[in-house]
């Protein structure tokens, strides 16, 4: 009995043993799988984090171009219309010159008209074919064309002043 007892003990020790060691290999290979499943979890974290950080880099980045268009487009709408009021400006100093030089011309045209005015009644007046009347006539005639190249001359003056402005 003592031989049976002991084999007994024995045998049950040995079930034990295999019993013990089966639960500890679960118990491992249940610890392996959760420090497997954190691993897996933590490198997906980190792969959303990484994925995270480029798509706000990439964010970024799209708004610094965004921001780098608009300063270029604000600068392209100045130039514009720099350029447009420089072609107005330039239009205008054309029209003034154009207008000063009409201004002579007519100036000079209006000068030569006084001295054939001048001319003429000198002449006729040298013949002694004049009266008192028409020589005062002409006297008057000769007053007003003194008078409209005095005005003449006053436009010319505002007309190269406003040019002098305007450069």
């Amino acid at each position: 009995m003592k031989g049976k007892l002991f084999l007994a003990t024995l045998a049950l020790i040995g079930f034990q043993l295999a019993k013990a060691q089966e639960v500890t290999t679960a118990m491992d290979s249940i610890k392996t799988k959760e420090v497997e499943l954190q691993k897996q979890k933590d490198a997906e974290k980190a792969q959303l984090e990484q994925k995270l950080k480029e798509d706000k880099q990439a964010y970024k980045e799209e708004k610094e171009r965004e921001k780098e268009a608009e300063k270029a487009e604000k600068e392209k709408k100045r130039l514009e219309k720099e350029k447009k009021k420089f072609e107005k400006e330039q239009n205008r100093i054309a029209s003034a010159e154009k207008s000063l030089a009409k201004l002579k011309d007519k100036q000079s045209k209006e000068m030569k008209k006084l001295d054939k005015m001048q001319e003429k009644f000198s002449r006729n007046r040298a013949k002694g074919k004049m009266t008192p009347v028409e020589i005062e006539k002409e006297n008057l005639n000769i007053t007003k064309q003194q008078l409209k190249i005095k005005e003449l001359e006053e436009d010319v003056a505002k007309a190269e002043k406003k040019l002098s402005k305007l450069r």
